[in-house]
């Protein structure tokens, strides 16, 4: 006779006869290939939230110029700035749309090799942007439409 082995219910409310089999209709713990694509989806998901928020930043600076009484003197550039932010926006949803499919074909291959050279180059990217987003911010003008920013 073969033994299965008992359940001690800490909280009581089971019955103390249940076995450590689980029943058919239970649900299934995910494989480290399911949690493989879980994890490659949460990374393509994280990066269209970068993107939105590029192009987001993007159109918000291109947009600062109509803001700004045109008889206040400045550099004339946030729009170039705008639409670099956008148009690196634009670039990450076709790289992280391709990288997506690509991670996804190594996982169902199992060849897949972590890669960092695209990490590095779009935080290179990012980075000037950033720094001609500041540029822009500090040789903005001190008034908008006639009210002083404080």
């Amino acid at each position: 006779m073969i033994q299965t082995p008992q359940v001690t219910d800490i909280q009581g409310d089971r019955n103390s006869d249940a076995t450590l089999v689980p029943s058919p209709d239970a649900p299934q713990k995910p494989t480290s290939r399911t949690r493989d694509h879980l994890a490659n989806e949460r990374t393509y998901l994280a990066w269209m939230r970068t993107a939105i928020a590029l192009i987001g930043f993007g159109v918000l600076i291109a947009r600062l110029r109509y803001l700004v009484s045109p008889d206040i003197p400045g550099t004339g550039q946030g729009w170039l700035v705008g639409l670099g932010l956008s148009s690196i926006g634009l670039i990450t949803v076709l790289l992280s749309t391709w990288h997506y499919f690509a991670v996804l074909d190594a996982i169902e291959s199992n060849t897949y090799e972590p890669n960092s050279r695209w990490v590095i180059l779009f935080s290179l990217v990012v980075t000037l942007l950033g720094a001609g987003v500041l540029y822009v911010l500090f040789s903005a003008p001190a008034t908008v439409k006639g009210f002083p920013l404080v």
